[in-house]
């Protein structure tokens, strides 16, 4: 009579079949593809292609530098939102303020600090400011306390020279007590200088601004700080410069002698939520718009991290340490942004589909011993139950004849890769070693005595 049941009668366990392990292969694959997308679009959001600056008066330096900002990052695509403000002290309100819309600005040292404002950074030291004192007097003036009881002017409200003016009067003794402060705009003050309306002013600026040049190019006295060195330290955020002889003009030997000046630093500070991306484009500008020499410093003096009013933005001490990230010194900017966002978030999955990579060849391998595996635990159970079996029956030994040949003719039909033929024969030969085992009891049976039930069954026939 045909057996039906499965060759599998022992253990009774599905094979894994080699379409069923494409299908988690491949299952596997593309859910991790999808999860590392969607990692992608929700944690790290594309570049901005707008930053909005703020900067200073329409025509002023901060506009002018802003405007040069403006055309390098068009070249990337990005737009510079340039604007106005009355001075470094409306950016740095502004700028500190989380939740307005500006995010870079240029802010005169000195005018705030980290405290005041923890959003901050300082992308970079970009320029000095001179500052500037001209005066009407028959006398040199040298120190800022022989303005005491004068008319001075110390800039308009809300503008960063204003609160340095200020303050270095006030270190010297003067005040609105005892000396006749003004705070006139450059223009005004010039003609008041002019016209003796005023006796001193103090002005900000490069030296070859329209302002500057004429002023010194005037009959006006430019006072020398000989005090420099002191006031310095009295005042971190500014700096000791010297305006070289005949700067002005070698013909007429303008100035006649090098003038010491004091002068505060220019800073290109962002909040902290500013793209690291953006902020290697705004260093690359600054490199190209304040590289150059001129009257105070030598080539590549700016930009710098010479500021301690903000923290150094990361991105500044590696650009200062090691230049632009490698994608980005040869690629496009958007193309090496579009790589870099999406490597940060794809590292931990490019670790993980590595282990897959190497662990996927061990899941094949096993894979593949286990279609033996499965029939050796099944020779395994038949040897178990032939020598548990203490007096057999002929038909126990046929059920196992029965099932060894089933093995053996399932075991022909595995399919499985060259590789892997040396197990197979292994199996084979496990397979001969059971069947031998098989016929040796199958032997015994035959040699045992009739049972005498059955000879009196014959009898009685």
């Amino acid at each position: 009579m045909p057996r039906t049941r499965p060759p599998l009668h022992r253990i009774q366990k599905p094979l894994m079949t080699s379409s069923r392990l494409r299908f988690i292969i491949i299952g596997s694959v593309v859910l991790l593809a999808g999860l590392v997308w969607l990692a992608i679009a929700i944690v790290q959001p594309a570049v901005q292609r707008t930053i909005v600056i703020t900067t200073g008066a329409d025509g002023g330096i901060y506009r002018g530098f802003a405007e040069r900002y403006a055309k390098i990052l068009k070249r990337e695509g990005i737009t510079l939102d340039i604007r106005s403000s009355s001075g470094a002290v409306e950016n740095f309100d502004r700028l500190k303020n989380p939740d307005s819309a500006y995010e870079v600005g240029l802010i005169q040292s000195g005018i705030g600090d980290a405290n005041r404002a923890p959003n901050l950074q300082t992308i970079a030291a970009v320029s000095y400011e001179p500052i500037w004192v001209f005066y009407q007097a028959s006398t040199t003036i040298e120190r800022l306390s022989q303005l005491q009881g004068k008319r001075v002017s110390i800039g308009v409200p809300g503008s960063g020279l204003r609160i340095v003016a200020a303050d270095l009067l006030k270190q010297n003794g003067l005040n609105k007590q005892n000396t006749k402060l003004q705070e006139l705009g450059s223009a005004k003050a010039y003609e008041a200088l002019k016209n003796g309306t005023l006796d001193a002013a103090f002005f900000i600026g490069r030296p070859d601004s329209e302002m500057m040049q004429r002023l010194l190019k005037s009959d006006l006295k430019l006072m020398n700080f000989v005090q420099a060195d002191a006031l310095v330290r009295q005042f971190p955020s500014l700096s000791k410069v010297t305006f070289p002889r005949a700067s002005t003009s070698l013909a007429d030997d303008l100035p006649h002698t090098d003038v010491t000046l004091l002068a505060a630093t220019a800073l290109l500070v962002s909040k902290d939520t500013l793209h690291p991306a953006l902020v290697y484009l705004l260093l690359d500008g600054a490199n190209e718009i304040h590289g150059a020499q001129d009257y105070f410093t030598p080539r590549g003096y700016f930009p710098n991290q010479n500021a301690e009013d903000f923290p150094i933005s990361d991105e500044t001490k590696r650009y200062f340490k090691s230049g632009r990230p490698f994608l980005q010194r040869y690629l496009p900017f958007w193309l090496a942004n579009f790589i870099e966002r999406r490597f940060i978030i794809l590292l931990p999955f490019m670790a993980l589909l590595f282990g897959l990579l190497q662990v996927i060849p061990r899941i094949y391998a096993a894979t593949m011993r286990k279609r033996l595996v499965v029939w050796y635990r099944e020779i395994k159970s038949l040897e178990d139950e032939i020598w548990a079996t203490k007096n057999p029956t002929v038909e126990s030994v046929n059920q196992w004849r029965d099932e060894i040949e089933e093995i053996d003719a399932n075991a022909n039909q595995i399919s499985i890769p060259q590789q892997y033929f040396g197990d197979v024969y292994a199996l084979k030969q496990a397979i001969s070693v059971v069947r031998a085992r098989i016929m040796s009891v199958a032997t015994t049976v035959r040699r045992d005595p009739p049972n005498p039930a059955d000879a009196v069954a014959t009898d009685q026939i």
